[in-house]
């Protein structure tokens, strides 16, 4: 079968698949299948560069046919970047989950370190960084999708740090420049280290946790409020 019979027939079939509630599903609406090629893609993109993956081998690899594949995204770009956004999103709930579980700032503030640190060193977002870099002169775009995201970690944190402001905890000017330092703290320099291979594996959790512990009594000692004479 041609690309183009392939697509349309894929179409076809994604349009008349019947959601449980009744009616017809809307080509590429079905998050079951989405779902079902993202999960392949990770799998794909993780096993290789960005350059070597293909779109047959994530068809492949997630069970669907190749016009059903493009029924859900456009290209490699759009597969690529999808799969970052849903992981980042399921990063961002964990994040905000941490700081709002919590009642003592110090506290919720470790948690968030930990959270953030243990993420940003874990194999698939360094090799999901080394992918992005990899073509980032010649695909501008993709990086851009990679980097900015209104609901960001950065934007959860300072919305977070703007409320104990506000509650009188903390005493902050800027407080996107505070969230931006204390992912710094946080990071280390276990990021670096890991993104272009110095460090093999993980840093151990007893040595993320003394840096996380330093990173907040250093936040703490420079914006905790005075205490009311």
């Amino acid at each position: 079968m041609s690309t183009n019979a392939e697509h349309t027939a894929a179409t076809v079939a994604e349009m008349e698949t019947t959601p449980s509630g009744g009616g017809r599903r809307v080509a590429g609406e079905d998050p079951v299948k989405r779902e079902q090629i993202l999960d392949g893609a990770k799998v794909i993109f993780m096993g290789t560069n960005f350059d070597a993956a293909s779109m047959s081998d994530v068809a492949r690899e997630a069970g669907v046919s190749k016009g059903t594949l493009y029924v859900y995204f456009q290209n490699k770009e759009d597969l690529f970047a999808a799969l970052i956004e849903r992981q980042r999103s399921r990063f961002v709930a964990s994040i905000r989950d941490a700081l709002t579980e919590r009642d003592d700032v110090e506290d919720a503030l470790f948690h968030f370190g930990m959270t953030f640190c243990r993420h940003l060193t874990s194999g698939d977002v360094i090799c999901s960084m080394r992918s992005v870099l990899g073509v980032i002169d010649r695909m501008p775009g993709l990086a851009h999708r990679f980097f900015s995201s209104p609901s960001n970690v950065r934007a959860v944190l300072q919305e977070y740090l703007d409320r104990q402001v506000a509650a009188g905890t903390l005493r902050i000017d800027d407080t996107d420049l505070a969230a931006r330092q204390f992912i710094e703290l946080s990071s280390g320099t276990y990021f670096k280290l890991r993104l272009f291979g110095d460090m093999k594996e993980m840093p151990p959790i007893e040595e993320i946790q003394r840096v996380i512990n330093s990173a907040v009594f250093v936040f703490m000692s420079a914006y905790r409020a005075p205490a009311a004479k």
